[in-house]
């Protein structure tokens, strides 16, 4: 009868630290797609504001709110010019009312060649989209119902939904204070009305909203 033989310590020592390797690989794979994602978040919140006062700049008057959009920048629909021009963004951050000032400032800001997309309204493509699916969007603060009034001290803000807690945390730290329910970015539930999550669950997704 042949005797039965099992691992030896340094086998057991060479399995373990194979498998350690490969955890520690997985894990670092899955920081860096991580950090990619905010990163990319990031990008919006840094890029739409620099879109909105190039547009400023270059007419003297804000995207959506621009009564003369139709000379400023051809290609306009018709039907939707008539804008207040008050220097504020009128109608709710994620409007879908191709009247609203906060849907058509896409439209000027595309045909200015500052943004990218299409400018026809009723494309199920023209609602920009961060890359996590979720809708960006531009309105006032004194419009946006999503944050307690009060919470910002600028004119305008830009939000940013279905981030899930932990890259929302991320992006906090990042861009801000590290807290959701303090300074320029606040991470809020959807839906729910007030000044910010301070720590928001990992796996939860959250509207982030930073004034500017």
């Amino acid at each position: 009868m042949k005797k039965q033989h099992g691992f030896s310590l340094i086998e057991l020592a060479i399995v373990l630290v194979i498998a350690g390797l490969l955890l520690a690989g997985v894990m670092r794979g899955q920081e860096l797609i991580a950090n990619a994602k905010v990163k990319s978040l990031a990008s919006d919140f840094r890029n739409i504001p620099t879109y909105f006062y190039g547009y400023q700049d270059r007419f003297r008057v804000l995207p959506g709110d621009d009564h003369a959009a139709a000379t400023h920048v051809a290609g306009t629909n018709a039907s939707t010019n008539g804008q207040a021009q008050n220097g504020l963004i009128e109608g709710d951050w994620n409007s879908g009312t191709n009247t609203d000032e906060s849907f058509l400032l896409w439209e000027h800001l595309r045909l200015a060649g500052l943004a990218t997309g299409t400018t026809v309204l009723a494309s199920p493509q023209y609602v920009p989209r961060n890359s996590e699916g979720g809708q960006l969007g531009v309105t006032s603060v004194a419009a946006l119902t999503a944050v307690t009034a009060g919470a910002f001290n600028t004119a305008h803000a830009m939000c940013s939904d279905g981030i899930l807690g932990r890259y929302a945390q991320q992006l906090d730290t990042m861009m801000d204070d590290g807290a959701g329910n303090t300074g320029v970015m606040r991470i809020v539930v959807n839906g729910t009305p007030g000044t910010g999550v301070a720590t928001p669950a990992a796996a939860t997704p959250y509207l982030v909203c930073m004034s500017f």
